[in-house]
């Protein structure tokens, strides 16, 4: 939230024009919460993730239980996490006018996607880093690049069209716009850009649980 008022009160005067047909003094503050909220619970997810195998080595060692849990814990705690900065942002909409539309029902969906491809990563990470302990700074890094190439502080339509054609592969984007979708502008979220999302969490998910079961023997050695 301190992130969100940051750049309102640095940018809501530019970025507000570029949100026409929203007549909603508070819009541009409204697209941030949105962005952030896709944003918050995916970034959470991968920074948790990264760690969480180096970080509980010992358990791993000592005890025998389903490793799969550690990253199961983490997305709940997540999500959790994602569903009380939801229920401030559905406050501060309240207080601003900013009226709530029967289309937030897709926003179970939307989590839902968003937790499956921050898992899927996290955990191929999470992996990476028992081995190579270099990824988790390098992807610190490229996590924060990566936030400035989502849409969340800006709009598309800023964007060149020769970028913003690069800006399709990036899955976050679609994500950030699906939340932007629903809860600035009270419509449905686009099909085409949601189901490259969900296929990008589907194949993330199943490659990283595959990786994880054929890997734990040989990390729990390395720790």
């Amino acid at each position: 939230m301190a992130q969100v008022a940051t750049y309102a009160l640095v940018l809501s005067r530019i970025m507000a024009a570029k949100l026409p047909g929203i007549d909603n003094r508070y819009a541009y503050v409204i697209y941030l919460m949105a962005g952030m909220i896709a944003w918050s619970l995916f970034a959470e997810v991968v920074n948790r993730s990264l760690t969480m195998f180096v970080d509980n080595g010992n358990l791993m060692k000592k005890m025998a239980f389903p490793r799969v849990c550690l990253p199961i814990i983490i997305g709940g705690s997540c999500l959790v996490n994602n569903l009380l900065l939801l229920v401030t942002a559905v406050g501060v909409f309240l207080l601003t006018g900013q009226p709530l539309s029967w289309v937030m029902l897709w926003l179970p969906l939307l989590m839902a996607i968003n937790l499956a491809f921050a898992l899927g990563l996290g955990l191929i990470l999470g992996v990476l880093n028992v081995f190579v302990r270099d990824v988790a700074q390098v992807m610190t890094v490229v996590l924060q690049l990566w936030f400035w190439f989502t849409p969340i502080v800006y709009m598309p339509s800023i964007i060149p069209d020769r970028l913003r054609a690069v800006l399709e592969f990036n899955p976050m984007m679609h994500m950030a716009v699906a939340f932007q979708d629903v809860l600035l502008y009270g419509r449905t979220p686009g099909i085409p850009g949601l189901l490259v999302i969900a296929v990008a969490a589907a194949v993330l998910l199943l490659f990283s649980l595959v990786l994880f079961r054929r890997a734990v023997p040989e990390m729990v050695d390395v720790l």
